[in-house]
Parts: C-alpha cells; sequence; structure tokens
C-alpha cells in the first residue's frame, strides 16, 4: 500500500537507528505505538509490504501523521514503547484493560501495625502485600492471620504519651479474645511486634518461621503442663498446615518464579500467569485480550509479561514461558522455556489453565451464536406468520448464459448456519433454452421428489431467488407431489429486496435491517454464487474441449488426456515442439502445432 505523498517525506526524515514511532490519524489521535532497531526500516515496511492483513491495512489506511524518538538500545525501545501504549491506550495495540482495581493487604506503618484491606495505595501508610487476582483468597489469607494472631483493630492514635495518660478503653474485640488491649497497655510492643515479624512471613509465602513459633510455643507449654495452652498453639499450627496444604506447593527449593503461558485462536489471545514464591503458587490470573493487528504470540506474550509483571508488582528474576519470547528489558531476569523437571510442571499447570480459559470462552461464544440463531429464527417466523420455527431452509437459483450450460444450484442452510454438505448442484434436463420458470419448476421437483423418496426429512421453508413467476412455478412443483401445505416457499426479488408469498399479488417488504431479511439475501448471494461457479466450470469444460476436439486428426482421448493434464489450452499452446511430441508423438504434435499457427 503507497504511502500519502506527505508521509512519504516523513517517512524519508526517518533515521536508521532504534527507537519508538507513533501513528496520527486526522483527528491527531495516536492509534499506533511501535518500536524498532531501525526507524525507517520499520515503518516503511508498513507501505512497501503487499501482503498484510486486512486490520494492518486498516491501520495504514488511517495514518494521517507519524512521529518519532531516537533511543539508544532495543530495550530502551521497549521501554519507552510499553509507558507510551499504557499512557495513551491507542486503537490498534493490545492492552491488557480488565477495569479492574485489585485489592492489597496493607500492614500500616503505626505503633502496633494494623493489617487491613484496601483497593487504594497511598505512599507512606505502610507495606502493601499483592496485589490479589482473587479478593476470596486473600479474605481467607486475611482470617487465617487474625486467626493465629491477636491484632488490634481500632484506628487509635497509640503513642506512649496517649496510652501512658489512659486516652482510650479496651473494645469489644479485647472481650472477645481477638485483641490483647495494647490500648491500654495490656499487651507490651515486643511480643506484638514478633507477631507482625511472622505475619511480614506469611504474607511473603513463607511459613516456616510462624510455624516454628507455635510448634516451640506448644512444646514449652506441653512441658510446663499448661495442656490447655498446648493444645491452643497446636491449633494456630493445624491451621497454618491446613492453610499451607491447600495452596499449590511446587518444590520448596524453588525460588521466586513468574511462570506465562499463551493459547490463541483467530480473535484473541489468552495468557496465564503464575506467581511463585518460595516454592508455592500465591497468585494466578488468567486474561483473554482481544488481537489488533493479528499479532504473533511471542509479541503478544511479550507484552503480557511486562504488563502483568507491572501490574501484580513481581520482582522475580526468572521467568519460565511456553513460547520463545524476545530479550527483555529486564535486568538480571532470565526467560527459559522448561522441557523438564519442576519447572516444567509449573508451565504445564498454567498450560493447563490456559487452555481451559480458551475452551470455556470459545463454549460461550458458542452458546451465544446459538442464542442469536434461535433468535434469527424465531424472528423469521414471526415475519412470514409461519406454524414452526425454520430450523431448515432451502434457496434455490437458475443459472445460464444466452441459453447454453443451464444449471440450477441449492443451499442449505441448518438452524441459521451453512449447511454445506447439503449444497446441490443441477444440470437441467428437460428444458430447452433459457427459461427460468421452467427450470425452477424442475429442481424443485427433483430435489423433493428424492428427499421423499429417501424418507428424508423436509425443510421447513423453501426460498426461490426470483419474482412471481418462478415463486409460482416453485409452488406448482410442490403441488404435483401433494406437498403443498407441508413447506413453507416464498421468492425473493432482487431489485427492491421485496419478499413474494403465494397468493398475494402484493410483495411483504421487510424491514432493511430485519434478521429475516438478512439472512434471506446471505442465502440468495451464497446460492447465486455455488450457481454461478459450477455455471462457469461446466460452460469453460465445454469451450475447452470443443476447441480441441474440432481439431481434425486429433481424437476425444487425446484432448482429454492434454486438458487433464495441463487444465487450460493456453497452457497447451505454451508447450515446444519436443514437450508436445513426448505428450501425444510426432503426428499428432504436428497438426497440433499447425492448428495453434493458423488460430492464432
Amino acid at each position: 500500500m503507497a504511502a500519502k505523498d506527505h508521509l512519504q517525506d516523513q517517512i524519508r526524515q526517518l533515521p536508521h537507528r532504534p527507537g519508538v514511532y507513533k501513528y496520527f490519524d486526522v483527528t491527531d489521535t495516536i492509534i499506533y505505538v511501535g518500536k524498532a532497531i531501525d526507524l525507517r526500516k520499520r515503518v516503511s515496511s508498513y507501505f512497501t509490504k503487499q501482503d498484510h492483513n486486512k486490520k494492518t491495512q486498516q491501520l495504514v489506511k488511517n495514518i494521517d501523521r507519524i512521529e518519532f524518538t531516537i533511543v539508544d538500545s532495543e530495550s530502551d525501545a521497549f521501554l519507552l514503547e510499553n509507558n507510551l501504549i499504557k499512557q495513551h491506550q491507542p486503537k490498534y495495540n493490545i492492552l491488557l484493560k480488565d477495569g479492574k482495581t485489585y485489592p492489597y493487604l496493607l500492614l500500616t506503618n503505626e505503633r502496633f501495625p494494623r493489617l487491613i484491606p484496601t483497593r487504594n495505595k497511598k505512599p507512606g501508610d505502610g507495606r502493601y502485600y499483592g496485589p490479589y487476582a482473587n479478593v476470596t483468597g486473600m479474605n481467607l489469607l486475611l482470617e487465617l492471620i487474625r486467626s493465629l494472631y491477636p491484632l488490634r483493630t481500632c484506628t487509635y492514635n497509640l503513642s506512649p504519651q496517649n496510652v501512658e495518660a489512659g486516652k482510650f478503653k479496651v473494645c469489644l474485640e479485647y472481650h472477645l479474645g481477638n485483641c490483647k488491649g495494647p490500648c491500654e497497655g495490656l499487651q507490651d510492643e515486643e511480643t506484638y511486634n514478633q507477631y507482625i515479624q511472622q505475619i511480614r512471613q506469611i504474607l511473603n509465602g513463607d511459613l516456616r518461621l510462624p510455624k516454628q513459633y507455635f510448634r516451640e510455643k506448644m512444646m514449652q507449654a506441653a512441658q510446663d503442663q499448661q495442656y490447655e495452652l498446648a493444645h491452643q498453639f497446636k491449633q494456630k499450627l493445624d491451621k497454618l498446615d491446613e492453610f499451607q496444604a491447600k495452596s499449590t506447593i511446587v518444590n520448596a527449593s524453588l525460588s521466586n518464579i513468574d511462570v506465562f503461558s499463551i493459547a490463541s485462536n483467530e480473535k484473541s489471545a489468552f495468557i496465564n500467569y503464575l506467581k511463585v514464591m518460595n516454592g508455592s503458587i500465591i497468585l494466578t490470573q488468567s486474561v483473554e485480550v482481544q488481537k489488533k493487528l493479528d499479532e504473533p504470540d511471542e509479541e503478544i506474550l511479550t507484552s503480557m509479561i511486562m504488563q502483568m509483571r507491572e501490574e501484580f508488582e513481581s520482582q522475580s528474576k526468572e521467568i519460565l514461558t511456553n513460547v520463545a519470547v524476545p530479550t527483555l528489558p529486564l535486568p538480571s531476569v532470565t526467560v527459559t522455556q522448561p522441557q523438564i523437571g519442576d519447572k516444567r510442571k509449573l508451565l504445564e499447570l498454567s498450560l493447563k489453565n490456559v487452555l481451559y480459559l480458551r475452551k470455556e470462552k470459545e463454549s460461550m461464544n458458542d452458546r451465544s451464536k446459538d442464542l442469536n440463531e434461535v433468535r434469527i429464527m424465531e424472528t423469521i417466523k414471526k415475519d412470514l406468520r409461519l406454524t414452526e420455527l425454520p430450523k431448515h431452509i432451502e434457496c434455490f437459483d437458475n443459472s445460464n448464459f444466452q441459453g447454453d450450460n443451464p444449471v440450477a444450484a441449492m443451499v442449505c442452510f441448518r438452524n441459521a448456519r451453512p449447511s454445506k454438505k447439503d449444497y446441490r448442484h443441477y444440470h437441467i434436463k428437460t428444458v430447452v433454452g433459457p427459461n427460468d420458470f421452467d427450470s425452477m419448476y424442475e429442481v424443485v421437483s427433483r430435489r423433493y421428489r428424492r428427499l421423499v423418496d429417501e424418507g428424508a426429512s423436509l425443510p421447513q421453508l423453501v426460498i426461490v431467488d426470483g419474482g412471481k413467476g418462478q415463486l409460482s412455478m416453485a409452488v406448482k412443483a410442490l403441488k404435483d407431489l401433494n406437498l403443498w401445505g407441508q413447506i413453507a416457499v416464498i421468492g425473493i426479488a432482487k431489485r427492491l429486496e421485496e419478499i413474494y408469498v403465494p397468493n398475494d399479488p402484493l410483495p411483504l417488504y421487510i424491514d432493511k435491517k430485519s434478521e429475516s431479511l438478512r439472512l434471506f439475501q446471505r442465502m440468495r448471494d451464497e446460492v447465486h454464487r455455488f450457481g454461478i461457479t459450477f455455471h462457469r466450470s461446466r460452460r469453460d469444460a465445454a469451450t475447452l474441449k470443443t476447441e480441441l476436439t474440432d481439431v481434425k486428426g486429433l481424437g476425444p482421448i487425446t484432448a482429454d488426456k492434454l486438458l487433464t493434464k495441463f487444465k487450460s489450452v493456453k497452457k497447451i499452446k505454451e508447450l515446444s515442439e519436443p514437450e508436445l511430441v513426448a505428450e501425444v508423438g510426432k503426428a499428432k504434435a504436428r497438426i497440433l502445432l499447425d492448428y495453434f499457427s493458423q488460430n492464432e
């Protein structure tokens, strides 16, 4: 696709340097951001390549202005591209847009810190853990921590001065045993901070320190014969074990790892992300992104890795993927495709999740299509006042050229979808010359006589391409077969898209936006295409055979042999004399060469 004149000037000014380019439309809105090792080569390829897909062609048509930024390296280009995409959210770039604000757990930086859920991050309030893709999972973790440690929930300023002054009184949480009363100085700060240290470990996915703490406390209480207290510590230890059992433990020797997998179809890409810390999967998230320019999986996954790592604040130094991705601009981060071992099992788990998401989405789309098709059939039933749902519809059309090679075609739709295995071609046998009416009578008669003879199911609706004349002949055919009243039949005229029904001289005008009319038009266009293709193949075959069989001294067997192998007379004419001799012998080769030279 050639660039517009003013764009050609802009492209010529682009340097052969790494950088980022931005495309603007006529409203001066950024519609695409891309990166390149060589800006001029990359941008000019949009306008010189001839094999772009339709989406990319549409992008190129909308480009009105180009801007670029030179950077020092490919990594810098990658980072700048990522930032610009997030900032401007261009129409043709892939974006992770799910509209969610993910929750965090905030461990405040107060004296006697609190642990609270929040969706708003404010610098300076404390240490945020998360974000959590699953609110239920976050709440279970919060519930576990509160059941293990007596944390305060009040918002008092528990400064030493305020506590010593006796400004606060214990609340119901103290009397329920959920808080030890630091507001009245009933709990020392050192013990409370020990709890906070263990809570930090749990929030980081490491249960070793808290488990060791409760195990030691249980053993000490048992030695002191404080069996009730020992039992309480054992219950807390059991809760930690139960929580750990519910977590997916991969391998305790594995450190922090990010796992990404991708699977796609024509329209969407599906990505799964597993966040592994201290050998346990602490977060899993699967997302669907719409393809904008039919991007390959490697390109989509590269973009999503950057976006999702930032979204979920990952600092992992190792990334596992199921496809090879370009070098990421992440210092000290390794990207691998494991083939064996625990890392391979992790990747397979991620793939299992992403394939499940794809299957689920495709099933939802199929169900949506089914509902859409039922609605279309219900609309047809209502518009045509049919007695039953038209699940099976057939449409007929005739095709001839100046009376030569008359043929007909029928297409079949089941549940408002093409059923191509039921399409049929017909050679007109009983009609001489271009007579669409008699031809329609013949093919309708032949079609439904055969269905009756075979005991096959009949359609609920028949459509004929034409007006009153074709419709009346289809009705006559059904009456002669004693099928009148069992099958509804209509005609669709091309000029104004009128719908003709039997015994009514006036056409039915269906709303141009009606799903009924759109389906009728689709079937009419499909049967026309199907019939024309068949007619052309017959006409071309007849023309070719006639030309060769008219050659004196060349029989039909030789003509068929040549046409079967070379497909056209043109290609046969291009053969050299030795090639022709090899195919048909010297004598017939001489006859053909003389004929071709006389008829050039």
